[in-house]
């Protein structure tokens, strides 16, 4: 198997630099976000890409927040971002770091490029610099500045440093090519005067610099290795590379930086080995918009409660949500690394969040549009506590420490929801009504006697009856209930606020169209149910407690924003965003309603009114066409697949058993239950023993993802797909080796352990052969040994790289690391 076929761009670069040896074997990435604003969806692939391929080579991460822009910034972002990072599941090398921290070398670097000829001050104003630029297709005119003397430059930047001009006057420019057909390289700007407060540096700079010149200094002297940037900024990498190339730090007196690996010292004139930029798509997600200036302005105009509110696709709203970080994680792992962009369907994202929450989620009760039911032949005064599972077999790994159980009071006076009855049924409606039998959740069965309604003629109180002889969910003659529906205890339940969220855009893509995004603002994404109830169950649980409400979706127990943002005027600044701190508590006041943010419903709502848009019904079943492309997370087909069950009594026996007997959730169910095809293929799969769930989510996920024709197994025989999901299980070969070995299965067939076998795909787990090519590295190179004794502990990286080369990439990173550094420190 080929490298190109096993990995994305990004990591074939990055593999193939270890393989070469480039920066010694090092792996260090970067994770550079400005701190003006929270993360969001769009910063989350970043990450993982930062974090995840420095991890995949034994290598390093590190964080510096990009602060070169006074105004904008602020402490409290700092502590949100680092928040965020460490929600999401990552952990950065060594403190944080700052642009702001190189603000000193980076001006003296300055002079030396003006003393070089590089560089020089532009006297004209930000029009007169506008008014020169030129276009695509005709040269920028020169400022009548750029042939001043380098004597005369150094004198005016040195004033520049020292305050003598007000904002606007000069501008520092780099010297490069005025009829560039790249418009970054005719004579880009370096610094700005401005007289303007920083977070960290107060008032001593009264000049910032420019990102493009701060940007890959800053990851050449902190010794980065590959700087991973989104494709807006592929222009801006002839830039990057200028500016590295005609840098001189040692002639600049550039020192090392404590803790960074670059740097410059005496025997540094050039950085060599260099740092390198490179480039990948963004992943546009639908409904949404991740613009900081755009999302701004809806906290600014109150659309939003803040940049954690929940509609926001912040990450801090992701959580405030109850969105998993390993569900974001696998989203952004499915979504991929490409190099053209694209856009998301933000039901792939549901779907993972779904497919999370599933094995971790309790199941409990909660009411959300009451109706009062009276059970006419239950006694008044007695309370009866029924006991009801959290999770539903097979559920592979709920939460550690929560019980199996949980007792639900039932009394004379229930709520249930309202939509749960119809005076007038329509044609297939399974629930509550006159005259109608209906099976309680985890309770008896009910029939409705009589009506009640109010002086408008709205149903307010239902009078029903109760069979006792039906507690375990079973009559004793055999009848079978059409439904079952979940309730609440009217008198024994706790009173919750929901809030039941939806998307914040009405279209796709919320900017198209329309020349204010505010137009396409959807006015049902925050609905407020403020009488709903729930069982007693949930009433010490804390604050982030996440739960299935059966029947409803999965929601979370709010924890009140910790921060808000407003926006202030100053008399002498510009306008700008200032971020305060609040203090909460977990505990709600006494007789308040527990607060619960709705996260995700169990199937996809707007993918069925999409359907119901667009073609009144779903007519796949009866024109013969497909159900629609096989993308995870998208809910089409699935009144086809109803239909199918409702036909076959096999295929609906086959959903009920996929749910109850193997655990999967409802969506894996209903996908692998539509068709006497996949039910045959799911069962062969999984009868070798392998996990039920992994073997559904496989088929869900891989398989409909690998890009053949309709997501089909094709060649793939079922016992040949059992035994990759075991390969990875047993960490025999990793997860993208597996992904790799899927398409070819697909389209080839064949055994995945004997093409392992062959061509030598497995994974190097074995601790003390590891330790053996560990030791011999080591002792290969005493050099690079004595500096890592003498404190240059980043050099485990170059040792990493050896062993990973001489493995072929095989051994375990984890593994290699640990061993490496207990051999460096006994070595020492």
């Amino acid at each position: 198997m080929s490298e190109r076929e096993r990995l994305d761009f990004i990591r074939q670069i990055v593999a193939r630099d270890v393989r070469n040896d480039r920066h010694g074997g090092r792996v260090l990435t970067r994770f550079p976000p400005e701190p003006n604003g929270f993360l969001h969806v769009g910063h989350a692939s970043a990450i993982c890409l930062d974090f995840q391929v420095a991890a995949e080579h034994g290598g390093r991460t590190t964080l510096r927040m990009d602060d070169t822009n006074p105004t904008t910034e602020d402490p409290a972002y700092v502590e949100a971002i680092a928040r965020d990072i460490r929600w999401l599941g990552f952990e950065w090398d060594g403190d944080i770091r700052y642009a702001s921290d190189y603000f000193e070398p980076l001006y003296r670097m300055a002079l030396q490029m003006i003393a070089d000829g590089f560089a020089y001050v532009d006297s004209l104003s930000e029009e007169e610099i506008r008014a020169h630029r030129g276009t695509v297709l005709e040269p920028s005119r020169p400022s009548p500045y750029r042939d001043r003397s380098a004597a005369e430059n150094l004198d005016l930047f040195r004033r520049m440093r020292a305050g003598e001009f007000a904002d606007g006057e000069h501008v520092l420019r780099a010297r490069i090519d005025l009829a560039a057909s790249n418009m970054k390289l005719r004579d880009p700007l370096m610094y700005r005067i401005r007289h303007a407060h920083h977070y960290r540096t107060g008032d001593a700079w009264p000049i910032y610099p420019f990102y493009d010149w701060a940007h890959g200094q800053s990851d050449a002297i902190e010794g980065i290795t590959h700087s991973f940037c989104t494709l807006e900024f592929q222009d801006n990498r002839a830039l990057y590379d200028w500016f590295i190339e005609h840098t001189r730090p040692a002639a600049a007196g550039i020192g090392r930086i404590p803790g960074a690996e670059g740097g410059g010292g005496a025997e540094l004139g050039s950085w060599d080995p260099r740092p390198r930029q490179y480039e990948f798509a963004r992943r546009n997600l639908d409904y949404t918009i991740v613009s900081k200036r755009k999302l701004l302005l809806l906290v600014e105009e109150g659309h939003v409660s803040g940049w954690d509110d929940p509609r926001m696709p912040t990450l801090a709203g992701f959580r405030r949500r109850g969105i998993p970080p390993d569900a974001v994680r696998a989203f952004c792992e499915q979504i991929g690394i490409g190099k053209a962009d694209n856009r998301v369907e933000i039901a792939t994202l549901e779907w993972a969040v779904r497919d999370a929450l599933n094995s971790r989620a309790p199941r409990v009760m909660a009411v959300l549009r009451p109706l009062e039911v009276v059970i006419d032949n239950y006694p008044e005064a007695e309370v009866e506590w029924l006991v009801a599972p959290y999770f539903p077999r097979g559920v592979d790994a709920p939460p550690e420490g929560w019980p199996e159980m949980r007792n639900v009071p039932f009394t004379r006076v229930l709520y249930i929801e309202r939509d749960d009855f119809s005076e007038a049924p329509a044609p297939g409606f399974k629930r509550l009504a006159p005259g109608r039998e209906v099976r309680l959740r985890h309770g008896y069965f009910i029939t409705c006697r009589r009506v009640e309604k109010d002086e408008t003629g709205r149903v307010v109180r239902l009078h029903c009856t109760y069979d006792p002889e039906t507690r375990s969910g079973a009559a004793p003659d055999g009848r079978r209930p059409a439904g079952t529906i979940h309730w609440v205890s009217a008198s024994r339940s706790l009173p919750i606020e929901v809030r039941m969220y939806d998307r914040l855009f009405r279209t796709s893509d919320p900017a198209a169209g329309v020349d204010d995004i505010r137009d396409n603002l959807n006015p049902d994404s925050l609905q407020v149910l403020a009488e709903s109830w729930a069982e007693p169950s949930l009433g010490n649980d804390p604050p982030e407690t996440m739960y299935q409400f059966e029947r409803l979706g999965y929601f979370i127990r709010d924890r009140p924003t910790k921060a808000v943002s407003t926006v202030v005027d100053g008399a002498d600044r510009p306008r700008e965003t200032e971020v305060t701190a609040v203090e909460t508590s977990d505990a709600a006041p006494p007789g308040a309603r527990l607060v619960f943010n709705r996260t995700v419903t169990l199937r996809d709502a707007w993918a069925r009114r999409a359907v119901s848009d667009t073609r009144g019904t779903d007519t796949s079943a009866s024109t013969g066409e497909a159900p629609g492309p096989a993308t995870p997370g998208v809910d089409t087909g699935r009144e086809s697949r109803d239909a199918a069950r409702r036909s076959d009594p096999t295929l609906q026996a086959a959903f009920e058993r996929f749910r109850t007997e193997l655990g999967l959730s409802g969506d894996l169910a209903d996908l692998l239950s539509g068709s006497a095809e996949s039910v045959y293929y799911y069962d062969r799969a999984i009868g070798d023993g392998v996990d039920p769930v992994a073997v559904a989510r496989w088929l869900v996920h891989e398989v409909r993802g690998a890009g053949v024709s309709g997501g089909a197994p094709g060649a793939l025989e079922p016992a040949a797909l059992s035994a990759l999901i075991g390969l990875v299980r047993d960490r025999a070969i990793s997860r993208t080796v597996a992904k790799s070995l899927l398409t070819r299965l697909i389209e080839g067939g064949g055994d995945p352990r004997e093409i392992v076998e062959r061509e030598g795909l497995s994974r190097i787990g074995d601790a003390e052969k590891i330790r053996a090519i560990v030791d011999r590295v080591v002792a290969g190179h005493p050099r690079e040994a004595s500096r890592y004794a003498a404190g240059q502990v980043g050099l485990v990286g170059f040792f990493v790289g050896q062993v990973m080369r001489e493995t072929e990439g095989r051994a375990d990173p984890a593994i290699v690391k640990k061993l490496l550094v207990e051999s460096l420190n006994d070595a020492t």
